[in-house]
């Protein structure tokens, strides 16, 4: 199973594999939810995993990575849905196989599931409201603000241990964010630079904009994640990765999804 987050907190796009070797085995992807009894998108997993609402499929940067590491490899790949809180449940609960999402792989998470090298390396994103052109450099500079996370990233537990904040708000999906800090209910968000950067690019309605001047401090590496102790399967990734990397394609899925 794959998973991804769009617009509901309830449920993401999740993808399933097969292969001759490994009969029935799951794989997930993440970042493009699909709200139960629903076919409704948000941008809140793109450009990583999304449902694209024209063609009613997921789409997205690792959506394009785990399908073509699954032709390197000999697995198929189709796509279904799990709420992202339950991905690393479901991962362990082999309910899934393969998480394939915009999942750092932290060293909290390496101990209860396993991570491939490291597909795409990136850091926090801040951004305020249109009508605030202070040029922000650190969390320093927005000591006493009121600031707003996305659940379940890894972005929490550094910005509420970094004592300048009045509070650190956590919201389920990032437009909620968003919509927080353009109407002045918070001072700041925080939130996957290259997601944040895609929607706002995509969609002019968010009375926002990313801090260019803003220096990321919880960088991390995107990685996909397979139970743990399950090196067949890891070695399988691996080694459609590896070729991915050596070949370009890599590189092609991230420019064709405007990943810098």
């Amino acid at each position: 199973m794959v998973a991804a987050a769009t617009t509901s907190p309830a449920a993401l796009m999740a993808t399933w594999f097969t292969e001759d070797v490994l009969k029935g085995c799951r794989s997930s992807l993440v970042e493009g939810a699909l709200s139960e009894g629903t076919r409704r998108s948000t941008p809140s997993g793109v450009p990583f995993t999304f449902l694209d609402v024209k063609t009613n499929t997921i789409e997205g940067v690792m959506v394009d990575l785990i399908r073509a590491i699954g032709e390197k490899s000999g697995f198929k790949v189709e796509i279904d849905a799990t709420q992202w809180s339950a991905l690393i449940p479901s991962l362990t609960g082999n309910k899934i196989d393969i998480i394939a999402a915009a999942m750092f792989a932290t060293a909290e998470r390496a101990k209860v599931i396993d991570f491939s090298e490291p597909v795409y390396t990136y850091g926090e994103g801040l951004f305020v409201p249109d009508s605030d052109s202070k040029a922000y450099q650190s969390f320093a500079d927005m000591k006493g603000y009121t600031v707003g996370v996305q659940v379940g990233t890894a972005f929490i537990d550094p910005l509420k241990k970094a004592g300048v904040f009045k509070e650190v708000k956590v919201y389920d999906t990032i437009p909620d964010i968003m919509r927080d800090v353009s109407l002045g209910r918070i001072n700041a968000g925080f939130a996957d630079y290259p997601i944040v950067a895609y929607n706002l690019a995509q969609n002019t309605s968010y009375k926002v904009h990313l801090v260019k001047s803003y220096k990321p401090v919880i960088v991390g590496s995107v990685a996909i994640a397979v139970r743990k102790g399950d090196k067949a399967l890891l070695d399988k990734i691996n080694g459609g990765l590896g070729k991915l990397k050596a070949s370009g394609e890599v590189e092609k899925i991230l420019k064709k999804w405007n990943v810098e």
